[in-house]
């Protein structure tokens, strides 16, 4: 941690009040990046900013203040804007916000760096058949099991794990490909929707 930076985070930890403003100066951009990345949605971003630095001043006291400072607000950046999703969805139904990104961001790095593979995750599920794409949802981004996911569509639980298997192979394959040809897309999501 370089010395301004163990600095703030021993003033924040101290619950300084002129910490907050330089801690919001430093990392308001990491933090609504994140919530931005999964909300899609410049106020509700803007709203999980503001909750997750109201709640890290709050459990100031508690910070370690060796522990990175950027590394514990994403970590409460993470919660505070799944809880918005969450909330959102009960409010808009669950169309009106991709249900994929919150599922993504829990195990997201707390890297910005790392935020760009979110989004090449969605754009490759793009790329794939609406059957392979709503079987990874259902399974990765709804947490259900084979059993539910069978029950869900009515269809028998054998021809599940085979679609399941084949849809995540193609994830694999399309991701595979945008990063050997430079983004570049051969349409091979995988037409294939027999199963």
């Amino acid at each position: 941690m370089a010395p301004d930076e163990a600095d703030l985070a021993q003033r924040f930890a101290a619950g300084d009040p002129d910490s907050i403003r330089v801690v919001y100066q430093s990392y308001g951009r990491l933090v609504f990046s994140i919530a931005y990345r999964v909300l899609r949605d410049a106020g509700l971003a803007e709203d999980a900013t503001q909750q997750t630095f109201v709640q890290a001043w709050r459990a100031a006291a508690s910070y370690d203040p060796t522990r990175p400072l950027g590394a514990w607000l994403t970590t409460i950046a993470k919660r505070v804007t799944i809880d918005v999703h969450r909330r959102e969805r009960r409010h808009r139904g669950h169309d009106d916000i991709d249900g994929t990104a919150a599922s993504e961001l829990i195990t997201l790095p707390p890297s910005v760096d790392h935020l760009d593979d979110v989004a090449e995750v969605h754009s490759a599920l793009d790329e794939l058949s609406s059957q392979d794409r709503t079987i990874i949802r259902l399974q990765h981004f709804d947490d259900l099991t084979h059993h539910e996911i069978a029950d869900r569509l009515e269809i028998p639980l054998g021809t599940v794990k085979s679609r399941s298997h084949r849809a995540h192979r193609r994830l694999a394959g399309v991701l595979v490909h945008r990063r050997t040809v430079n983004g570049t897309i051969d349409g091979g999501g995988g037409s294939d929707e027999r199963g």
